[in-house]
């Protein structure tokens, strides 16, 4: 087995969990979450982590799992997601993500409503469609509005998105600590060296856990199967998406696109699934109904 790369792919399952999914490594979770929250969110000082798999209220609401799940020392709740490739309905599923973390504030008996804060953040390997003209923006910050008055309805529910493929600055550009996160996440695979304007600790600790020589060939076998995941879920969906969109136009039909991108995903499924995932997991990393699949 041979890795050409020096660091690993912060856009697996692998090297997301590796760096910001631990508790050992925590302080670089809430270094990146402290980069990128608004200035009501406040800092961060600690973080908890929650169950990542929930479940509703009832046997008929249907599973999240999430990529990330915590919580701050004032019951703030924070929903992390590494999208790693177009989903029709991404903004959709943040929306039911977000209820969970609502939900789940429910209390018995006499309840005046009060209700904690609820991030959730996007860090997206692709760019919306809708959002292709505004190429400058990377970070999107999204709350209900009044449109007729334009001021924010309700400041507790805040979705963060992170368009990192409009990311462009170089190395020598970068000013910001969310910069510099920025570019060592679109970066990091690609680079060879620390850079010198990534000399801070945090960063200095994420050159150190993200590099694969250091790995047990148990590690770096798991590694090298997240990414080879990755790289099937990404340029599979990604081409389907691209050749549904085409076929859409041709026909001029919106439904073309959706059913290159919806093939494209059962195939990536079902190489999971032969790969020796559970249906489910298969099912849920693709982003389609179990009932779609073949199982063995």
């Amino acid at each position: 087995m041979t890795l050409k790369e020096r660091y690993i792919n912060p856009f697996t399952d692998f090297g997301f969990k590796k760096i910001f999914g631990s508790e050992v490594n925590k302080d670089l979770l809430i270094a990146f979450l402290n980069s990128l929250l608004p200035d009501d969110a406040g800092i961060i000082a600690d973080l908890s982590f929650l169950p990542t798999e929930q479940t509703g209220r009832s046997d008929y609401d249907r599973r999240a799992i999430f990529d990330l799940h915590c919580t701050n020392e004032q019951g703030d709740t924070f929903i992390v997601e590494m999208q790693r490739a177009k989903q029709n309905y991404f903004k959709d599923r943040s929306v039911f993500y977000a209820s969970f973390p609502i939900q789940q504030q429910a209390q018995k008996g006499s309840w005046d409503f009060r209700l904690k804060p609820v991030y959730m953040v996007g860090i997206l390997d692709f760019i919306f469609d809708e959002d292709q003209a505004s190429c400058d923006v990377v970070h999107h910050e999204v709350k209900l509005l009044d449109r007729s008055t334009g001021q924010v309805f309700y400041n507790k529910l805040t979705f963060i998105y992170l368009d990192l493929p409009k990311f462009r600055k170089s190395v020598d550009e970068l000013v910001t600590d969310f910069d510099k996160w920025c570019y060592l996440l679109r970066n990091l695979p690609e680079l060879t060296d620390r850079p010198q304007r990534l000399q801070e600790k945090v960063f200095s600790k994420v050159f150190e856990i993200a590099e694969i020589a250091k790995y047990s060939p148990a590690e770096a076998a798991a590694y090298e199967d997240s990414l080879k995941i990755y790289r099937d879920l990404k340029n599979v969906i990604d081409t389907a998406y691209d050749e549904g969109k085409a076929e859409g136009k041709a026909e001029g039909k919106a439904e073309g696109i959706g059913e290159g991108i919806m093939q494209g995903k059962l195939e990536v499924a079902q190489r999971l699934i032969e790969n020796g995932m559970s249906a489910e997991q298969a099912a849920e990393m693709a982003g389609v109904p179990v009932a779609l699949l073949r199982l063995p």
